[in-house]
């Protein structure tokens, strides 16, 4: 579906999967760009909705003047200026600790939790909201740089990476329900295989998270199953029989299967010519790349030329659930963004349970 298409107020059937599970467990969300008339469209239909109690960070004067010009409501929209709230002192004190116990004392804490980025993740890291999304307008590095610094990582996945949600009803193979799971389409230029394996079996456990039922992953290569021998291919190889081996030991409902063509991933008939012996079988939900390049200009071109709706960056990796929003963000997806990490946050305690405690130093 085109991020243009003119959808109902609970949206397509992605969305509205979501937020029906959202008004039984309304979360917080806070957007750490909320002078945007995207994010203030989205937070007004998430409100709307019943399913989320909006964060917006920014100047309250500036966000109550764009809701005004644009005739959107207000009504249960939370704003916070980061300098004037009533916690600001005690994250610059909790910000001087960690720093102090990692030995790299900062001389102005103030000045880094003024800034909303920080700000929106020390309020998630800290409980005082359930999610954070970002991105809208700055540079994806500077949101990167504070969910990095501020929210603990989760100590069995190597790096953070980003795995972008897709739904598309007009195109053909486009997942077996028409959704489908890129990773990592934000992070690691170059996964190593320990990296590749950790990729599929974070990504498959929120995909089954989302879909509630067995999902297939696809490691994606040049190759299908030794027709190259490149190191790439076996790389993607190693890292495969790696996230097996794993997703047995965690007794994952996952199924993994690599390395393979996106053809072979994807379409049934393109499976049963190249696969000896190939049984009738659906398409992948999840499709993992073997590198940063491949992964993103994939979404780049399924998303602005093929018209597929996307939301994320899902940002997985991290003990609280975290997006980042590309700058050309329609407001359907930063609404459907912000009801998916939500969602994430009513189980992740189930599906990551350490990462409810808080980073060492932290008060």
């Amino acid at each position: 579906m085109s991020s243009n298409t003119p959808e109902s107020s609970s949206g397509n059937r992605v969305t509205q999967h979501l937020i029906e599970q959202l008004r039984r467990h309304p979360k917080r969300v806070v957007f750490t760009e909320g002078e945007d008339v995207r994010v203030l469209q989205a937070a007004a239909r998430l409100v709307q909705l019943e399913a989320v109690a909006p964060i917006l960070l920014g100047n309250r004067e500036r966000i109550r003047s764009i809701a005004e010009e644009n005739s959107i409501s207000m009504k249960f929209i939370h704003t916070i200026d980061p300098p004037k709230a009533t916690d600001f002192e005690l994250f610059c004190k909790r910000v001087e600790n960690v720093a102090r116990y990692r030995g790299n004392p900062i001389k102005n804490a103030a000045e880094l939790v003024s800034r909303p980025h920080y700000f929106g993740a020390l309020m998630t890291q800290y409980g005082q909201a359930d999610a954070i999304v970002g991105g809208n307008i700055a540079l994806p590095a500077s949101f990167f740089r504070a969910l990095l610094n501020t929210i603990k990582p989760l100590a069995h996945v190597p790096k953070i990476f980003g795995t972008t949600m897709l739904m598309a009803r007009h195109l053909q193979h486009f997942g077996h329900e028409n959704i489908l799971f890129l990773a990592d389409t934000a992070m690691i230029p170059n996964p190593t295989v320990q990296e590749l394996a950790s990729i599929a079996l974070e990504t498959g456990k929120l995909a089954h998270h989302f879909l509630g039922r067995t999902v297939k992953v696809a490691m994606l290569s040049h190759s299908t199953l030794g027709s190259a021998g490149t190191p790439d291919a076996k790389r993607v190889q190693a890292a495969t029989s790696l996230a097996r081996e794993e997703a047995l030991k965690q007794f994952l409902d996952i199924e993994i299967e690599g390395e393979i063509q996106a053809d072979v991933a994807l379409d049934p008939a393109a499976a049963e010519t190249k696969l000896a012996g190939a049984e009738t079988r659906t398409s992948a939900d999840v499709l993992v790349f073997p590198n940063l390049d491949a992964a993103h200009i994939s979404l780049k071109l399924l998303q602005h030329v093929a018209g597929a709706q996307n939301y994320g960056q899902l940002i997985l990796g991290l003990a609280r659930p975290a997006a980042q929003i590309p700058r050309t963000a329609s407001p359907e997806t930063i609404f459907g963004t912000a009801a998916a990490v939500a969602v994430e946050a009513i189980k992740y305690h189930q599906l990551y349970p350490e990462g409810h405690a808080l980073p060492e130093g932290h008060e």
